[in-house]
């Protein structure tokens, strides 16, 4: 079931495996609306070590991820984050949440577990292995 919109502006051919995850993901977590998911590439941002891999942005239901030299699997894994932070966002857990600038992850308890909700890597390991059996 083909039930996100995907905006591919990159050169990986991901999409069947883009619309695996979310059905996964969206049964496991129970978010109603899928986000739009576009992949970019984004040279500049490639080169810088500790670039952003990805972000959700909850205003628009929209998850943004770069691809420029990655790997798909790691760019499915960013996914998978990001689709953890859109049901946040759903549960409304993004409202009144308080301080997002720089260091929130470590200045905020309730964007910090968020933020390890959204790497727990059993989501993208039990999506992998779903498809294996």
């Amino acid at each position: 079931m083909n039930n996100c919109k995907i905006h591919n502006n990159s050169n990986m051919n991901i999409e069947d495996e883009i619309h695996s995850l979310v059905n996964f993901t969206k049964q496991r977590l129970g978010f109603k609306k899928p986000p739009i998911i576009f992949l970019n590439n984004d040279s500049d941002n490639s080169q810088k070590t500790l670039a952003k891999t990805g972000y959700y942005d909850p205003s628009t239901m929209e998850i943004h991820v770069f691809t420029t030299g990655r790997h798909p699997k790691d760019v499915l894994r960013s996914i998978a984050h990001e689709l953890v932070h859109h049901n946040q966002n759903e549960n409304g857990d993004f409202e009144n949440s308080g301080y997002s600038g720089k260091g929130y992850a470590q200045k905020n308890p309730h964007l910090r577990k968020m933020e390890l909700q959204a790497n727990d890597p059993m989501l993208f390991r039990d999506w992998e292995d779903s498809l294996k059996e």
